[in-house]
């Protein structure tokens, strides 16, 4: 039995081991009895140096209050992905992301891990984006800094109400009012977003942007905010997002994935045209138009409380819908023609254009990834084709076997008769009708364009 006892936490430490993140585990009395070496790569610590010794011990910064493993042992509650800040005791500080759960044996505690990330480095790299953005802001006097790339000339349409929406944005582009930019991914908010700057009045302002989903909490609010001296050990004075933005615009993308706290934050900043650093209790006013965008429907953002509503009506004064690459079919062969003399002068080329089979293919698939996924999927086959014109054997794989699976489908349809397809298609529709209108049968005829006797006898004959 005990040489099982003794295999089975060989095995549990090998495993445990090969793990790719930091694994710390704490007894009741708070003495270290694993420690693997990603954790003390995170720590910059040697393994001997905290095995078999007390956590304040290895870790003399920490105390009772601010050590995740320690508070865990004392409330059993677990605590998620929250961001722990300390020195080692080599005067390093190190920051990691923790996860840290109570071990329960028979509903007593016997000791607590904790699962660690470390993104001291991500911090350096944010730092790093905040210094490389201030020295870009020095550059003043250019009618499109360096930081915007594109105009609203650069997104290409031949859809009426696309193009009714840009003529839309450059009107409201000469606001200072904030923004709110609805669309799929892949349908080019960025890149509106970007020509609606260009429009303004502060083009010659910073543009920055920032995606609020790449980012842990608490290093989104010292990048949105700053830090002030001492905020915590090792921080400076450091201008955030919205202070680098002063005069220009700050453009926050996937706004719903921001924490709903620091939602609060953002809407005061918005509110009152101040920004107060992280650690600090002064206040200072920055000139800053916010431009958001989310790639789900507004109220499905509210209704799943992923976006507060007081933030939503302040950023809602303007609002635009960017249509899917579905709802804008026009624009399919339109795009794939540009794409193609583009790439053709990138990889030195002289495709012609597509076969008439590829052509009802694109215009058939539904394209999920919209224009990005248009594009990408044209570049790959532009770099395969060894003919004059893109066919379907130049498809990538995914769409090789989507567009195997249509045909399939096809063939099985056309076994069913013409007047099969009609009597189905018919009865879809009155379906659809009745819905909306709500059962009204005089409502749903006007809908479908038939004299409301001709809907009543149909209605029967379906009945």
């Amino acid at each position: 039995m005990g040489q099982l006892t003794a295999l089975t936490q060989e095995v549990l430490s090998a495993i445990l081991k090969s793990i790719d993140e930091g694994i710390h585990v704490v007894n009741i009395e708070g003495k270290t009895i694993f420690y693997n070496e990603v954790a003390a790569r995170h720590d910059g610590m040697e393994v001997t140096e905290v095995l078999g010794k007390h956590l304040l011990e290895a870790f003399p910064s920490l105390t009772v209050d601010s050590s995740t493993l320690l508070k865990v042992i004392k409330t059993t509650k677990p605590i998620y992905n929250q961001t722990q800040e300390y020195v080692n005791l080599h005067g390093a500080r190190i920051d990691t992301m923790n996860t840290t759960l109570p071990i329960l044996l028979n509903d007593e505690i016997i000791g607590a891990v904790e699962i660690a990330k470390d993104y001291s480095r991500m911090k350096l790299l944010a730092e790093r984006l905040l210094d490389l953005q201030k020295g870009l802001n020095k550059s003043k006097g250019k009618k499109i800094p360096p930081q915007v790339r594109y105009t609203l000339n650069d997104l290409k349409t031949v859809n009426p109400s696309f193009n009714r929406m840009k003529e839309e944005a450059r009107k409201l582009a000469k606001s200072d009012s904030p923004i709110l930019v609805y669309g799929e991914s892949g349908t080019g908010k960025e890149l509106f977003i970007q020509g609606i700057h260009h429009e303004s009045r502060r083009s010659n302002g910073p543009f920055i942007a920032q995606n609020c989903a790449a980012i842990p909490e608490t290093l989104l609010e010292s990048m949105l905010f700053g830090t002030a001296k001492g905020s915590y050990t090792g921080a400076v004075d450091r201008k955030g997002l919205f202070e680098l933005a002063d005069g220009g615009t700050l453009f926050l993308d996937e706004l719903h994935a921001m924490p709903i706290e620091l939602q609060a934050k953002l809407l005061r900043v918005l509110e009152e045209g101040m920004v107060r650093r992280v650690g600090s209790s002064e206040t200072s006013t920055v000139d800053v138009r916010v431009i958001a965008a989310v790639n789900v429907h507004p109220n499905k953002a509210l209704q799943e409380e992923k976006l507060r509503s007081d933030l939503y009506f302040r950023l809602n004064v303007f609002t635009f819908s960017l249509l899917p690459l579905r709802e804008r079919k026009e624009d399919i062969v339109y795009l794939c023609k540009f794409f193609i003399q583009e790439f053709n002068n990138k990889l030195k080329k002289n495709i012609q254009g597509m076969e008439e089979k590829l052509e009802f293919f694109f215009m058939d698939y539904q394209w999920p990834g919209n224009v990005r996924e248009l594009k990408h999927t044209l570049e790959y086959m532009m770099n395969v084709c060894n003919g004059s014109l893109l066919t379907t054997e130049d498809l990538p794989i995914m769409l090789k076997q989507y567009s195997s699976h249509i045909r399939r489908t096809v063939r099985e349809c056309v076994n069913m008769s013409l007047r099969q397809h009609i009597d189905d298609l018919e009865r879809k529709l009155i379906i659809e009708a009745m819905e909306q209108s709500g059962g009204n049968v005089k409502q749903a005829a006007e809908l479908l364009e038939i004299p409301r006797q001709t809907l009543q006898y149909k209605l029967k004959k379906l009945r």
